[in-house]
């Protein structure tokens, strides 16, 4: 299997912007390129992670048996099926990423595990992960679904269409399921929008752009909010200018 490691990848930046090992010479390049645009940007990539667990945990209590995690990344601390696994070891997980490391990564750290499966999917091609045989067959599309996309959409492109990848994926899910979605906002760095996409290779968006990803959802409390903000565990959560929001499908259920 051939790695390019010549080029940046964000899954292996956001490796390091947290403190992981599973990056290379141009991902901490690409990385310090971003802490210069924004010094603060390593604790909202912490604060990302931690809005993940926070999402698991909520959705396991209630009830929550099965996560399609879109985007995956590479294996980190509090891993999808780590959080959920300690308050019900019977959730099923499937990750999905297109980058051949992730993919080796996980299956690895995955190998004997009969609740968590790994599939290479693009994000940008949302009806052929659907199609996926571990996809279509683990999980159980008759039983409510845990849809993870954090971090995941600042990364696909206006022609790619957000909207579009999301549209896919919820036109898929049985009634009961929930949609969780973190993306960089714009606001604040419309001047450095271009920069930000040269140097993270991520479209920042509007917060009221973000908001319409959630077409046939219900957001839940406290709504599409600094993801810090989204049922914060720390007393006095610092801003991030990342949004997080979690939505309930179908909207008014």
């Amino acid at each position: 299997m051939n790695f390019d490691t010549s080029k940046p990848h964000p899954a292996r930046v956001y490796d390091w912007m947290i403190g992981g090992r599973e990056n290379f010479p141009a991902d901490r390049e690409a990385a310090r390129r971003i802490l210069e645009l924004s010094p603060d940007v390593r604790r909202s990539f912490v604060e990302n992670r931690r809005f993940l667990g926070r999402v698991v945990s909520h959705l396991v209590d209630q009830g929550i048996r099965q996560f399609l995690d879109i985007g995956a990344g590479l294996p980190a601390s509090g891993n999808v099926h780590e959080i959920a696994h300690a308050i019900a070891p019977d959730t099923r997980v499937v990750y999905v990423d297109h980058d051949e490391i992730v993919l080796a990564h996980a299956r690895a750290l995955m190998a004997g595990s009969d609740r968590v499966r790994v599939v290479g999917g693009d994000a940008t091609q949302p009806q052929r992960i659907l199609d996926e045989p571990v996809v279509r067959d683990f999980i159980d599309w008759s039983q409510p679904v845990g849809l993870l996309m954090v971090a995941l959409l600042h990364f696909v492109s206006d022609e790619d269409d957000p909207a579009r990848i999301v549209g896919t994926f919820r036109d898929a899910l049985p009634a009961g399921s929930f949609l969780a979605i973190s993306h960089g906002g714009v606001e604040g760095w419309e001047d450095r929008k271009e920069q930000i996409r040269k140097a993270s290779q991520a479209y920042v968006r509007t917060r009221a752009e973000i908001a319409d990803l959630f077409a046939g959802f219900e957001l839940l409390e406290p709504g599409l909010v600094d993801l810090a903000l989204w049922r914060p565990t720390a007393a006095d959560p610092a801003p991030t200018g990342l949004y997080g929001g979690v939505g309930r499908f179908p909207a008014g259920a």
